[in-house]
């Protein structure tokens, strides 16, 4: 049985205090790389940052969805350990489901938006 293993995306609204919104999830599925974030929520983050701030954070979460298929299991590694103080990614975590779109997108709609 192959493995699910995925990285949550967050927008950092203050570092020091560690207080962050998961806005995505990257899924890796032996070297298929496979991005989904949620415009609402990075268009909630207007209100949070400065437009500057904001701008930088749409571009790159938006970016990595356009090249997501340049990206490999060990790309999302180097990137959840080096990342900025604006966006953080968290370790890829395996789970022990087969990695479908189904279970992708109960995933997607519990870390991303919170239950359901």
């Amino acid at each position: 049985m192959n493995k699910l293993r995925y990285s949550i995306i967050y927008a950092v609204i203050r570092p020091e205090i560690s207080e962050q919104i998961s806005v995505g999830l990257i899924f890796v599925d032996g070297d298929k790389v496979d991005m989904r974030y949620s415009s609402e929520k990075l268009k909630a983050l207007q209100g949070l940052f400065p437009e500057e701030s904001y701008n930088f954070i749409s571009r790159v979460i938006r970016s990595m969805g356009r090249r997501q298929a340049e990206y490999t299991a060990d790309t999302i590694d180097y990137l959840t350990r080096y990342s900025n103080n604006m966006i953080s990614m968290s370790p890829l975590q395996s789970m022990d489901i087969t990695p479908t779109e189904q279970n992708k997108d109960k995933l997607y709609r519990n870390y991303v938006y919170g239950g359901n």
